[in-house]
């Protein structure tokens, strides 16, 4: 905030938060690291809060090889993020099964002689609901060829890769840009082979008794028809004799409308 505080932007900045009694946490490390050899580090990720009760942490995470990094925010809080809740797909609900576990759960002449009564018929109806939802609504959708992972060994020269190229654009050392380009040469030569394996793996497996060799070759033979250029007459550009028009004349008549 002190070096900021030199430039014009800076002080709108510190004028503003002085007048509504705002305070700025900022991470300790820079948040971006140039690829130019001429730029400095710097810090672009900053949080401003008002009438907040605990303090604010921002760390940059340097895992990635990006010259803008991701800054994590931490803080306390009275509700918890790590595990909210789940909101199910009803797309993906079996309601056959849903209404036969219902029906089984819910009587169907519920003895209602008070409040209390129906109170309690409300809450065990509901909880029957959710659960019914819960059991037959799939988390995700189920795939009939699901990918293995990749192995561990290749994800881990992965990561040290991601480091060196990150400590690389800081410190612009030779030694470490052919250390990243050795491992850059590396990981894609390992993966390159594990998917290769892979894909004869899988083809060894395919049996034209069980349709996976007619599945396969479909999914394969399958060519997608593309998408023709897109024109505010409603037609493709590609059947228009004239010349087409630029895309933003095209955007302004196509949302003036």
């Amino acid at each position: 905030m002190e070096l900021a505080a030199e430039h014009e932007t800076g002080k709108l900045l510190r004028d503003y938060t002085d007048e509504n009694s705002c305070l700025i946490f900022g991470p300790d490390a820079a948040t971006t690291n140039p690829y130019r050899s001429n730029a400095t580090p710097d810090v672009l990720d900053i949080a401003m809060v008002k009438d907040f009760l605990f303090p604010v942490y921002l760390t940059s995470c340097s895992a990635l090889s990006s010259d803008h990094l991701p800054v994590l925010i931490d803080t306390m809080c009275r509700s918890s993020f790590q595990h909210p809740p789940d909101r199910p797909d009803f797309r993906r609900t079996v309601w056959a099964n849903f209404q036969v576990h219902l029906e089984e759960q819910i009587p169907f002449n519920p003895e209602l002689h008070n409040g209390m009564a129906i109170d309690t018929c409300v809450e065990k109806f509901s909880g029957a609901v959710l659960k019914a939802l819960v059991a037959f609504t799939p988390k995700c959708r189920p795939r009939d060829d699901p990918q293995p992972p990749i192995p561990a060994g290749i994800q881990d020269e992965i990561r040290l890769k991601n480091q060196l190229r990150r400590q690389w654009q800081i410190t612009r050392d030779p030694a470490l840009k052919a250390e990243v380009n050795r491992l850059q040469r590396s990981a894609t030569h390992r993966l390159n082979e594990w998917r290769n394996d892979q894909w004869s793996m899988t083809l060894e497996s395919l049996d034209p008794q069980d349709q996976s060799l007619w599945m396969m070759t479909k999914r394969v033979m399958r060519v997608l028809t593309p998408s023709p250029p897109w024109s505010p007459q409603g037609e493709s550009l590609s059947q228009t004799p004239r010349r087409p028009k630029p895309l933003p004349t095209i955007w302004r008549l196509s949302f003036s409308r």
